[in-house]
């Protein structure tokens, strides 16, 4: 059985990554929705100490 992709803040956060690592040097801005992944303490801290990307 093949298990569909997942979700969770460690998805986001490696994608997050792979954003910031296309782009450097280069303000970006990431639309949200309203899923949780975004919310998590682990994301925030590294949204913190990444402030050229900002999240709506």
């Amino acid at each position: 059985m093949v298990r569909p992709p997942r979700h969770r803040h460690q998805e986001f956060l490696v994608f997050c990554r792979q954003v910031a690592r296309a782009y450097p040097g280069v303000d970006l801005h990431l639309v949200m929705d309203n899923y949780a992944a975004h919310m998590h303490p682990a994301v925030k801290e590294w949204l913190a100490a990444n402030p050229r990307i900002h999240v709506h």
